[in-house]
């Protein structure tokens, strides 16, 4: 590719953001959204700050690490997608090898970094969570089955785990509850946006869930998946005990994300397609929905008559 070319598709970037780039900084934002409070629910209010840093640290340089794999296992699709195509490695700002090196060295430095400064049982979680996201979502599951977005999901709902773990050195039934809530909460999140970019899916040959059935049956499925969300979400009051902060949050947040969703159903019914079904605002109501129900939590405890 001539430089030219080069410049006008990536914007000019620096040789540094294009390794930035490979990490997905807004996927790693939205991950750290799950971590961090779930740490205050641990301590039952203000956990030792310095953990809370040494943990978002290790656990961003884990997911980088992780993003860092699938752009180089998934770099012949993301050159075959308009969403993707101006990814480093498809571009060539970034050598294959320099990526390998990268992303080894982040995925390394996580695991003996959150070791060091939290705990041996978070860093043995945030070794799974990369494992999980390169091995059994990116290799095993996105090319092979609809449901792809499903299971490979579990790796995006182990921050919670590892949060948690930083602060106890163990898991109980409040961070595998949360677990629960972003497992049912990935696939109303992802299907939307695979909606959007359906073609792009098709043109890689990724049998994402939308690119395999009509949007009905993908509304019915988002729906299902959404009312187990909020249905997880209501599990933790009992059992962590939440106070009236969370319990508000949780109810009429999820009361609003599934009008959206029910929305997105009914407008598939009438038949309307592509960007006649709204799809991207289900997509970024889940992000609120999520912020919102995961602030609540880290709320509660300084608020709670039950604690």
């Amino acid at each position: 590719m001539d430089e030219s070319r080069l410049l006008a598709r990536t914007g000019g970037r620096s040789r540094f953001m294009a390794f930035v780039a490979l990490t997905k900084p807004r996927v790693i934002e939205l991950l750290l959204v799950t971590t961090a409070p779930v740490m205050f629910l641990a301590a039952q209010g203000l956990p030792n700050l310095w953990l809370v840093l040494a943990t978002l640290v290790g656990g961003s340089a884990a997911a980088a690490s992780a993003s860092v794999f699938n752009c180089i296992l998934d770099r012949d699709i993301d050159a075959k997608m308009r969403r993707t195509e101006n990814r480093p490695l498809v571009t060539g700002e970034v050598s294959l090898r320099e990526a390998i090196v990268f992303a080894f060295a982040l995925g390394i430095g996580s695991i003996f970094w959150m070791g060091g400064f939290t705990n041996w049982v978070a860093a043995g979680l945030t070794a799974s969570a990369i494992l999980l996201y390169v091995v059994f979502y990116t290799i095993m599951l996105k090319r092979h089955t609809a449901q792809n977005i499903v299971w490979g999901g579990a790796a995006g709902c182990m921050p919670v785990l590892i949060g948690w773990s930083a602060v106890t050195g163990s898991l109980s039934w409040e961070p595998l509850i949360l677990f629960l809530v972003v497992f049912f909460w990935t696939p109303p999140h992802y299907w939307p946006l695979a909606i959007k970019y359906k073609a792009d899916y098709d043109a890689a040959g990724v049998p994402m869930l939308p690119s395999k059935v009509p949007p009905t049956s993908v509304g019915r499925q988002i729906l299902a998946y959404g009312w187990l969300m909020v249905a997880a979400s209501l599990a933790l009051i009992p059992v962590a005990p939440m106070g009236p902060v969370y319990i508000a949050t949780a109810l009429l947040s999820g009361a609003w994300f599934m009008y959206l969703c029910y929305g997105l159903t009914r407008r598939a019914k009438q038949g309307f397609q592509g960007t006649q079904l709204r799809a991207m605002k289900v997509f970024h109501g889940s992000i609120t929905y999520l912020s919102v129900l995961f602030l609540a939590i880290a709320i509660d405890p300084f608020l709670n008559p039950f604690i």
